[in-house]
């Protein structure tokens, strides 16, 4: 009923099991300050235990060029071999975490887990966000300006492209 929701690629990294990529909607920002995000995974997920143990994530913010890459990430198991790879995508090192950013998406955010919430199928993996990264086509004065960035939704098994600002924090308080 909350739809559409944002589609993430995460990031994770394991000793033993190597790394990988896993495609999430269920995501969303949890708190300001400390800056908390939350992605939810089913423990039978490659991922999760790599997370879990690791204790670290990446959400790295993809664009509505990457949907092939994206859905990929999402439809194959990382046990079956690199994803990075089949998906052609590029990892490169978190600097604060151990867990890998995607070079071609314009936004990344490195997390350490917080706390991890049993839900039912689902657990929630609340993390904070320890750095940030943003390349210049994502930035205008400064800041990050998502109107520069398509980004993709998801909607009952559809993606959806995103990116049109209808509106400002306040707008409802402006006299006309």
């Amino acid at each position: 009923m909350l739809a559409p929701v944002p589609v993430i690629l995460v990031g994770c990294e394991h000793e033993e099991l190597g790394r990988n990529l896993i495609t999430i909607a269920w995501t969303g920002v949890d708190c300001s300050d400390p800056p908390i995000v939350h992605i939810s995974i089913r423990p039978s997920r490659y991922s999760y235990r790599m997370i879990k143990e690791s204790g670290c994530f990446t959400v790295n913010i993809p664009t509505v060029d990457m949907l092939q890459a994206v859905d990929l990430c999402g439809t194959i198991s990382g046990k079956d071999g690199d994803k990075f790879e089949k998906a052609g995508l590029t990892p490169i090192d978190g600097t604060v975490v151990q867990a890998p950013l995607v070079t071609e998406c314009p936004v990344n955010l490195e997390c350490r887990v917080r706390d991890i919430i049993e839900l039912g199928v689902h657990d929630m993996f609340l993390g904070e966000i320890v750095a940030k990264h943003a390349d210049s086509t994502a930035m205008k004065k400064g800041k990050l300006d998502l109107t520069s960035i398509p980004l993709i939704g998801y909607v009952n098994g559809e993606y959806w492209s995103l990116g049109e600002k209808i509106g400002r924090y306040g707008c409802s308080q402006k006299k006309i």
